[in-house]
């Protein structure tokens, strides 16, 4: 369920294990797919695409909703490119101190692809081939080194969905 400022989240009532999914890869990689098809209805989804295009301070809108979230008992999915480490460990240190496990979803950079993808969009889903470029020149892969609590490995099947693997950490 989108958290844009407004909206009940993914687990009404339930008080299950708290988790905050951080999906980090390129633009047009698969991870707002991959967030439909795997953790929908599980976990709230927080996303700067989801904001107007003129709001301001994105990063600490991006933060609160993920504050709002874990505090009302919901598991959360940060659905941005999330390249590196200072985007990611600000998400990491959240979601320790609501007592959360974070995992990353590491989807390995497919440059081709993800242009291909890309020029398939229309309007606003579609960004600059110059931004996918500039995001791998950022781009790391996470590792439990980073705090994470598991990493997981997620590519497409060929079939239209997924193959996750984990890495390393917690399943």
């Amino acid at each position: 369920m989108p958290l844009n400022g407004a909206g009940a989240g993914a687990r009404a009532g339930a008080r299950a294990e708290l988790r905050v999914a951080v999906l980090v890869g390129l633009q047009a990689s698969g991870k707002s797919t991959f967030y439909a098809q795997r953790l929908s209805g599980r976990y709230a989804l927080v996303s700067k695409d989801l904001f107007p295009r003129a709001a301001r301070n994105k990063q600490r809108r991006q933060m609160r909703l993920v504050e709002e979230a874990l505090t009302a008992g919901e598991s959360v999915a940060v659905d941005n490119t999330n390249p590196s480490p200072e985007e990611w460990g600000p998400l990491i240190t959240l979601g320790h101190a609501h007592g959360a496990t974070v995992t990353a979803y590491w989807f390995p950079p497919d440059v081709a692809g993800s242009l291909r993808r890309n020029a398939a969009r229309e309007g606003r889903d579609r960004v600059p081939d110059v931004g996918i470029h500039a995001t791998l020149k950022r781009l790391r892969e996470p590792s439990l080194a980073d705090g994470f609590d598991g990493v997981r490995e997620v590519r497409f099947d060929g079939h239209g969905g997924f193959v996750e693997r984990l890495l390393s950490g917690a399943w």
